[in-house]
């Protein structure tokens, strides 16, 4: 294919965890803006506005401490993404060439659980979104004797929801980004109105009534916004810019992915801090169920279409998602094609999501404090990758190590490996859990006082695990000059980049 020959949105993308030819790189890191936009302009960034305020911050601490967790975690992102044109790797195929093959498949497997986690979470707030306008519109017979979403609206919404997100994600990566741009461009519109309409909501002369946080409570402020929003990215940074051409400016990739991910969360987080500060009802409410919440306030006329926006805007993030959990399972060496992991994840993230809907009370909870403690390992992956760059760029990004063993790459390093395995165990005892059967599992370095203040409630051991993996790392790599080495020369029959033979 010729460089200037771009495929059609319509044909379904044939690359998986593959370097991308030169012959396929297209676009400019402008396209990432509206990717990673429209990814993170839902409704649930009003409540990660009041979860930073609810820290022990002033409203004014709150903003600056949010704003600055999440350009510092959305830049780290960014720095990521650069791997994508550089390599033409997903992200969690190029953790090859820290981690080795096979090394590689312990941080995966988490990364894709939390991945698969949230997915199930976001279908199931898109499908009780639907159902709720459709109680609304037509009670008689989406609606139950109380006047909630009936059964059969959810499902016929579970339904909707699941066969969209599917269809757009098997077609690939040019379809998105066709997608997720138009559905940029719509939630920006309606999101401007809906701010319009809450803002009169607010109760302003109440806002300065709060105290000033110290300064450990501000930290712990932006380090719990890093955690909510851009280190559960990390691992995704590369999906969609593997597609640009191979000498794509770095300044580029990672100023329009750290642009397109802070925007819309940064917006709405001061809107949340402003409704926990001037209406605490109102924010309380909102933390707990944004879209009930802060829909129920709007007029009719326009709670219809916002409600289709959110329900809209909840799908491309689940699309980018199912994307990207499907290069997560190449990566762990699932033997199927890139379009059939998108229905292997279909199958598993609908009996998430259905188990979710019509089973249990208390999964949501649970899980919800599960995917915490994953984020320990995924920082701490994210960290050693990062520090990696440095080796990958002075070997000149080889992606031969992203092979087998004796095919150019190795089983595992355990550089790397150690560094991981000891920087999460850290992390987990200093993060703590709101359910109690984990919670005996974790925040064993801390004592009681210290679960219950700013390091125990702001996720702080998320950062530190990432810290101490990168500098164990760089020990052991840089400083004494353990494992530096580059790809070597195959003495076997060639394997592509699921180990299966060529």
């Amino acid at each position: 294919m010729k460089q200037d020959q771009k495929p059609a949105a319509a044909a379904v993308e044939r690359n998986g965890v593959n370097p991308v030819p030169d012959g396929e790189r297209h676009g400019t890191p402008r396209g990432l803006f509206a990717v990673w936009f429209s990814w993170n302009i839902s409704i649930l960034g009003v409540s990660y506005g009041v979860y930073v305020y609810g820290v022990g911050l002033s409203a004014w601490q709150a903003v600056a401490a949010g704003l600055l967790g999440y350009v510092l975690s959305a830049v780290l992102v960014g720095i990521l993404a650069v791997g994508g044109p550089r390599t033409g790797l997903p992200t969690l195929t190029q953790t090859r060439l820290a981690f080795g093959f096979h090394g590689n498949k312990f941080p995966t497997f988490f990364a894709y659980l939390s991945n698969v986690g949230w997915k199930v979470t976001i279908i199931t707030l898109a499908s009780t979104t639907g159902a709720r306008l459709f109680a609304r519109l037509w009670p008689g017979a989406f609606a139950d004797g109380r006047g909630h979403e009936s059964v059969p609206a959810v499902m016929m919404w579970f339904v909707i929801v699941l066969v969209l997100t599917v269809t757009v994600a098997v077609f690939g990566h040019r379809l998105i980004l066709r997608v997720e741009k138009w559905v940029a461009w719509l939630t920006a519109v309606m999101t401007v109105v809906f701010i319009g309409m809450i803002v009169p909501h607010i109760h302003w002369s109440r806002i300065g009534h709060t105290p000033n946080g110290s300064f450990g409570e501000f930290v712990g402020g932006a380090v719990l916004a890093m955690t909510l929003v851009g280190l559960g990215f990390l691992n995704y940074g590369g999906d969609f810019a593997r597609y640009l051409p191979r000498r794509t400016g770095a300044r580029g990739v990672v100023g329009w992915t750290a642009g397109g991910i802070t925007l819309p969360v940064a917006v709405l987080l001061v809107l949340g801090i402003l409704l926990a500060a001037g209406n605490p009802e109102l924010g309380s409410a909102a933390a707990d169920d944004p879209v009930g919440a802060l829909t129920d306030l709007l007029p009719f006329w326009f709670f219809v279409p916002f409600s289709i926006v959110v329900v809209i805007s909840l799908i491309a993030a689940a699309i980018t998602g199912l994307y990207s959990s499907g290069l997560a399972l190449l990566a762990l060496g699932v033997p199927v094609s890139r379009a059939g992991t998108t229905v292997v994840n279909m199958v598993v993230i609908s009996a998430g999501a259905f188990y979710l809907l019509f089973v249990s009370d208390s999964f949501l909870a649970t899980f919800q404090a599960f995917l915490a403690l994953i984020a320990v390992v995924m920082g701490t992956m994210g960290g050693i990758q990062l520090l990696d760059f440095v080796r990958q760029r002075r070997l000149g990004w080889p992606t031969e190590l992203a092979m087998p063993a004796g095919q150019g790459g190795s089983a595992g390093r355990w550089t790397a490996l150690v560094s991981l395995v000891a920087a999460t165990v850290i992390g987990l005892g200093l993060v703590t859990s709101s359910d109690p059967n984990i919670a005996k599992v974790v925040g064993f370095l801390l004592t009681e006082d210290q679960k219950k203040g700013v390091i125990g409630t702001t996720n702080v051991g998320v950062l530190v695990a990432m810290a101490v993996g990168a500098a164990l790392y760089a020990l052991l790599t840089f400083v004494l000059g353990i494992d530096p080495k580059g790809p070597a020369r195959s003495t076997e029959p060639g394997r592509d980049l699921e180990g299966v033979p060529s």
